[in-house]
């Protein structure tokens, strides 16, 4: 009963959020990534621009600081000037930060974003394909390795450039995408350390951008572990393949959203 009414004044408070738009005002992001958080000042991707579509935009939010949709536009520059097809871009953030519909513990604070992996080459959606589309996997239904028809050095070409964009802090991915770029990457491989496996992630990668400068109530998570990632510890994701599915457990609250958010995703 807790959990449902928690998760009902969360999801209230999102969507009441969502309706009225960003808070004015200048900048100010309010906690972190695993804690949940607010948004004051967040600007908008637009629909479309040089080098990227968003996509199901009756279920996705595209809001975030001023730093990431620049980040964002820049990545769809480079993509486009490496050769690479149009990218996808799903959720950022509410207009104001808080929960995002399906569960989100991040994307609160609009520091990150989903961009689609799949980089076979395709032309311009129509408004109705854009609602519609379903990122295909790069990863087999077992999960212990990747599609070939899908994987390709577009995808690593594509990842090298998240990797280097400013202020990148890390870029979650499956860890069948992981392995494959531990075997394939070639030549300097120095950003291999920012991409860092996780659950779920087979369509899409997640990336998450740094606090910005000056942002005293953003919560800066640790940085990724030295060294590129590819030893026993991303083993350990496929170790888990072979363990007997865990009994089913109950649904836990989400994390109570800071304070100082109340303002924000409660004013005009």
């Amino acid at each position: 009963m807790k959990f449902r009414l928690a998760f009902l004044f969360l999801a209230m408070s999102a969507a009441s959020a969502m309706a009225r738009g960003p808070a004015p005002g200048p900048l100010h992001i309010i906690g972190g990534p695993n804690t949940g958080g607010c948004i004051a000042g967040a600007v908008s991707l637009p629909a479309e621009g040089p080098g990227f579509e968003t996509i199901h935009p009756d279920h996705s939010a595209f809001w975030g600081a001023p730093q990431t949709i620049a980040h964002l536009e820049l990545f769809a520059h480079e993509a486009a000037e490496a050769g690479l097809p149009t990218l996808l871009v799903e959720d950022i953030s509410n207009p104001r930060g808080g929960p995002m519909p399906g569960g989100h513990v991040s994307h609160q604070i609009g520091l990150d974003a989903d961009v689609g992996l799949d980089m076979r080459p395709r032309g311009v959606l129509t408004a109705a394909e854009r609602q519609s589309i379903e990122l295909r996997s790069i990863v087999r239904p077992d999960g212990r390795g990747i599609d070939p028809a899908t994987w390709s050095p577009r995808v690593i070409e594509l990842l090298r450039i998240a990797a280097a964009l400013p202020e990148v802090d890390r870029i979650l991915v499956n860890p069948a995408i992981k392995q494959a770029l531990c075997r394939d990457a070639t030549g300097d491989r120095s950003w291999l350390h920012l991409i860092r496996p996780w659950y779920g992630h087979a369509a899409h990668m997640h990336i998450r951008f740094r606090c910005p400068a000056g942002q005293a109530d953003c919560v800066q998570a640790p940085p990724p572990p030295a060294g590129e990632g590819c030893d026993s510890t991303l083993q350990w994701w496929f170790d888990q393949l072979n363990m007997p599915a865990p009994p089913p457990s109950k649904p836990r609250a989400p994390p109570p959203l800071p304070a100082a958010c109340r303002a924000i995703l409660a004013g005009d």
